[in-house]
Order: structure tokens, then C-alpha cells, then sequence
């Protein structure tokens, strides 16, 4: 798989999303924000990062790798301990 730019990634969660205005209506945001951001930033704001990995499969890591650096991910170990925390459980000292 090749690795894409943020750049790229960006413009391939838009087509992912058919189009601009889509994409913005699934985020919440205008369709003028999402062609600026393809326009001038050429990243995506990092509030949308997770919400656009979850919709349209586009890795965090490609989104913005100066976040999300591949090195960082979690290993499989990792993701499932955090996965059984238990958030109702009271804890001891809190």
C-alpha cells in the first residue's frame, strides 16, 4: 500500500464522501470550509481526524501523520487492555 500525504488523504475522504458537500455534512461544517481546507491548509483540523477514520477509512496516521505517527500505534497487546477498562467501575483514591 502506498503511503499517502495528508494531502492525499484528505482529498481521498472527500471522494469517499462523493463529494464536498457530503463530506461536510457529515463533519458538521460548511462545504466552503471543507474547499478551503483542500485550498489552503491542505490538512484536515484535528478535531475531525477520528470521526473521519471512523466514516471513510482513511488512516488517522496518513490524516495527520504529525499527530498520529505511525510509530505510536498501539500494538494488538495494547488496544485490547485498554478496550476491557471498565469506566464504571469506581476507583480507589479518586
Amino acid at each position: 500500500m502506498e503511503k499517502k500525504t495528508p494531502y492525499k488523504a484528505l482529498q481521498a475522504a472527500v471522494t469517499a464522501a462523493r463529494s464536498q458537500r457530503n463530506f461536510a455534512k457529515k463533519l458538521g461544517v460548511a462545504q466552503t470550509t471543507v474547499w478551503k481546507w483542500l485550498q489552503s491548509s491542505k490538512k484536515l483540523p484535528a478535531e475531525h481526524v477520528l470521526t473521519v477514520e471512523k466514516l471513510f477509512g482513511i488512516s488517522r496516521h496518513e490524516l495527520r501523520p504529525d499527530i498520529y505517527p505511525v510509530d505510536l500505534a498501539p500494538t494488538p497487546e495494547q488496544r485490547e487492555r485498554f478496550l476491557a477498562v471498565d469506566m464504571d467501575t469506581p476507583v480507589a483514591g479518586i
